[in-house]
């Protein structure tokens, strides 16, 4: 008897494992299927994100490969990497799918425009670093060097150097979800964050000078939207208190 009960209370379990493990294989084959799509574009890929910096080169410049496997490996790292990136979305609806059932209605329609905004901060913050932070640090790092050397980038060390700052960038641009969380959860309010601008803006520059490579050009690149970002996630938080406020008035006024 107490076996039989034992495994009835076992059973939600096992049925929340066993979800868990299809929605995880399925992200798995997603993933695995972009990355096959895209594998045979996967130089015209690197040559893309390499764009930045080539662009800048003395005409007939090239990147070099300084091992072996290095003209294999880092179009297919790319590859995968960008197919994790397109495959975000389906990744993080079946998180939501998973989690969803335990939630309250309210919760679900808070998360949903939340979880659309992070997927859609994440991919501006990797579009800036592209098209706004790269051409303006590498033209820093070609103009500054002597003019005796010639820049004959490593294609490995530079996949590597982008990939961070995309991630960095695509990180800070979550700052506004993050603040507004913070104001909706009461954990802090607007006036409380307001009066700790000094500490934010010093924290920026601290947490670009940790994700940025070691100069202060990408570390201000990084630290100044983050701050921007910051007032943005403020300024929902207003938005969203104010409202909340209105709606109690009218409750009490009924």
């Amino acid at each position: 008897m107490s076996t039989t009960n034992d495994a009835q209370e076992q059973t939600p379990l096992i049925e929340h494992l066993i979800e868990l493990r299809s929605r995880l294989m399925r992200s798995v084959v997603v993933v695995v299927v972009v990355f096959l799509g895209l594998y045979s574009f996967a130089n015209d890929i690197y040559s893309f994100v390499a764009q930045p910096l080539m662009a800048l080169l003395p005409a007939g410049s090239q990147m070099i490969a300084t091992e072996v496997a290095s003209p294999f490996l880092a179009p297919f790292k790319l590859t995968l990497v960008v197919a994790i990136f397109i495959a975000i979305p389906y990744v993080l609806h079946q998180a939501w799918a998973f989690v969803a059932p335990g939630l309250y209605d309210n919760e679900k329609a808070l998360a949903v425009p939340i979880l659309v905004s992070s997927i859609a901060l994440f991919y501006a913050g990797a579009a800036f670093a592209y098209y706004v932070v790269f051409p303006l640090l590498f033209q820093f790092f070609t103009q500054t060097g002597p003019e005796n050397v010639a820049v004959m980038t490593d294609i490995n060390q530079y996949l590597n150097f982008v990939l961070k700052l995309f991630f960095a960038f695509g990180v800070a641009f979550e700052i506004p979800i993050a603040t507004f969380l913070l104001i909706l959860s009461g954990a802090s309010s607007v006036e409380s964050l307001s009066k700790k601008r000094p500490y934010i803006i010093l924290g920026c520059f601290v947490v670009g000078m940790l994700l940025t490579p070691p100069d202060v050009i990408s570390q201000s690149l990084l630290a100044v939207p983050m701050y921007l970002l910051y007032e943005v996630g403020l300024l929902f938080g207003r938005l969203v208190r104010k409202r909340r406020s209105e709606e109690q008035d009218v409750v009490e006024d009924e």
